[in-house]
């Protein structure tokens, strides 16, 4: 165990994995904010485009 998990108060809920479950998962795919608005500006823009040329 790490000395960061040893230094908390252990509870019911904490000791059951009820309440910090989620603390030990680390993101491994990280997208910047302005990078996910570019993507969605992209798609929307490729859908109205093929809206168009669909009809």
């Amino acid at each position: 165990m790490s000395a960061r998990r040893k230094k908390r108060p252990v509870g019911p809920q904490t000791a059951a994995g009820l309440v910090r479950f989620f603390e030990d998962v680390e993101s491994r795919f990280l997208i910047s904010p302005i990078t996910l608005l570019i993507i969605a500006s992209v798609f929307v823009a490729v859908v109205i485009v093929m809206n168009l040329f669909i009809k």
